[in-house]
């Protein structure tokens, strides 16, 4: 591994892309209303955050790997450049919301970086890095998974057959997109979703290491951390 820092150039570039966004369109996606002040609160924010977890993750990748991106979004766009500038690595980014990933290839059309409008499940060959960050527990996806994985669950309206079927759709979404990691491999993640990525590893008998440092995201608000998977 080789120990890096973002250069200058890249963290103009990443300020640039964050300053062309279309954020009528990003605010009408990310919320019911209130887009305009949401994002007005939340882009320094994205800047700075990821930028500062870019520099942890570049410390982690080899030079020339393959990324595969879950779920990428707004927030991924700094760690997505960084990725492919700093280490001329091969980022391969999926959202299913067509028009946000329509929003993002616009302001990175002249970088490396292009997002696809379909599921990661269709990413073909091996990875040596998975990002997968607040996909696992999304409240609008799994609104039944999604409080009892905080703690916030409430036992008179708990459902419990929308919880075992959003469960079971969580599990396929992990067990198609983690045989995609080669060995030893970087999962990056939230820490409340580490516990799918910790069970899928028990399942197939494959040791993990999760590192204690966590990182502040700005959308969210789950911390990311980084588990090293296939390394006793």
């Amino acid at each position: 591994m080789m120990t890096m820092q973002i250069s200058p150039v890249t963290k103009a570039l990443i300020r640039k892309i964050y300053a062309q966004l279309d954020y009528k369109t990003l605010g009408n996606l990310y919320c019911y209303e209130g887009g305009d002040e949401f994002w007005r609160a939340k882009r320094k924010p994205c800047e700075r955050l990821g930028i500062n977890l870019s520099q942890a993750l570049l410390k982690k990748l080899p030079l020339g790997g393959r990324s595969l991106y879950v779920g990428a979004g707004v927030a991924e766009l700094p760690v997505l450049l960084a990725e492919a500038i700093e280490l001329q690595r091969q980022v391969e980014p999926y959202n299913l919301r067509r028009s946000e990933v329509t929003v993002l290839n616009h302001a990175c059309r002249d970088t490396p970086v292009k997002l696809r409008a379909r599921s990661a499940a269709q990413a073909r060959g091996l990875f040596d890095h998975l990002w997968i960050v607040s996909v696992l527990n999304d409240p609008e996806r799994f609104p039944d998974l999604s409080p009892l994985s905080y703690g916030n669950a409430n036992p008179v309206m708990f459902n419990p057959k929308k919880f075992e079927q959003q469960r079971r759709i969580v599990q396929s979404i992990v067990d198609q997109c983690m045989p995609k990691l080669g060995l030893p491999g970087l999962v990056t993640t939230s820490t409340e979703e580490v516990v799918w990525i910790a069970d899928w590893c028990h399942r197939h008998r494959i040791p993990y290491r999760v590192e204690r440092k966590q990182y502040p995201t700005a959308l969210v608000g789950d911390p990311i951390c980084f588990i090293k998977v296939g390394e006793a």
